[in-house]
């Protein structure tokens, strides 16, 4: 590991002279992929210059320590030095064993969010519109922006299901974890008996693919126009903007109704559509390096139950790591910076043992 973290220490020296040189500079290719390079190794080459750091002045406590003709104040200091220097290399070890961990090459990605109602009717749909209202306060909160691309709201003001895009650095590192099966506890406003009922929403979180990443045949594609509805299937537009395109080779389908114009409902459409289809192609490129779907916690299957929103309690829980919290309104009110900062901790443990096994 030390031979490597040399090597790239090296490297990060040139880089750095490089992105002085004025020929550089005027080459905007060279000198964005070179300043992305700069960035991914910066916070490693810091790290490692620290435990360098760390094992000079363990190196220097021991050689005073060893040198008899030191007094014994001097020796009680080199000993304070000597431990905790030696504190430091195993710390700084471990933390550069967590940064050298195989990076996500889709963490630093936009998202896009598909939120469903699942069981429970209208109590789902309701639901689904708190994690949508959940997911883009945290969103803005980071200062991302978000965008709506197709939405069937109810005419209670719940979601049957919802699809938005979450554009922000590192949306995805952030957001990743959340596919699956979120259950939520509580005693609907229509029950009148007070009864808690259990209802599930499925969570989507993917990559936004770019047209650069994704080529899609137009031969591929059938695409129908239709009348946008509003909720309760009422007509909210009389020309035919909403569309509906299908990916031919794996029948793929999505609509979009979200705007009045027939062009953005078929951008907005592509985005999804392209989007879906590289998460198939990643998930079949996985399945052949490994047995799980992903690395992260849990298996990201949509069929997985991941977490529970109990209201009568106050309570959340993650069933993938054993995380519970009693501040349900709180995270609801889009602070899940523990709950996320919680599964990366054990998605990189799990990743440790793996390496080290």
């Amino acid at each position: 590991m030390f031979e490597k973290l040399a090597v790239m220490e090296e490297k990060y020296e040139e880089i750095s002279t490089k992105l002085s040189d004025p020929d550089v500079v005027s080459d905007n290719k060279l000198y964005t992929q070179l300043m992305r390079d700069f960035k991914n190794m910066t916070p490693i080459i810091e790290k490692y210059r620290e435990y360098k750091k760390a094992q000079k002045a363990f190196a220097d406590a021991k050689e005073m320590l060893d040198d008899s003709s030191n007094d014994k104040e001097l020796k009680e200091l080199a000993q304070l030095e000597y431990d905790e220097s030696k504190e430091n290399i195993e710390l700084f070890t471990q933390e550069l064993k967590v940064l050298l961990l195989p990076k996500d090459p889709n963490d630093d990605k936009n998202v896009i969010i598909e939120i469903r109602g699942g069981a429970g009717g209208e109590e789902a749909a309701l639901f689904a519109n708190s994690l949508y209202r959940m997911y883009t306060m945290y969103a803005e909160a980071r200062g991302w922006k978000q965008e709506v691309l197709n939405a069937n709201p109810t005419e209670l003001g719940g979601f049957k299901e919802i699809s938005f895009s979450i554009l922000g650095d590192g949306a995805y590192s952030r957001l990743k974890y959340e596919s699956g099966v979120h259950r939520v506890q509580r005693v609907p406003e229509t029950e009148s008996q007070g009864r808690i009922h259990t209802s599930t929403v499925t969570v989507a979180v993917l990559v936004e693919a770019d047209e650069v990443e994704l080529e899609i045949s137009p031969t591929d594609l059938k695409i129908d126009y239709f009348r946008a509805s509003g909720a309760g299937g009422q007509h909210i537009n009389k020309t035919e903007s909403a569309v509906r395109i299908t990916y031919l080779p794996t029948n793929v389908v999505v609509e979009c109704q979200d705007e009045r114009s027939q062009h953005k409902n078929k951008d907005k459409a592509m985005k999804i559509l392209r989007s879906r289809i590289y998460e198939a192609m990643q998930s079949e490129q996985e399945a052949k390096i490994a047995s799980e779907r992903r690395t992260q916690v849990g298996t990201g299957d949509r069929s997985e139950r991941i977490r529970t929103y109990n209201y009568p309690q106050g309570r959340l829980t993650d069933h993938r790591i054993g995380l519970t919290l009693y501040r349900l309104e709180d995270v609801l009110n889009g602070n899940l910076d523990e709950v996320f900062d919680a599964l990366a901790t054990a998605d990189q443990a799990a990743k440790l043992a793996k390496q080290e096994a």
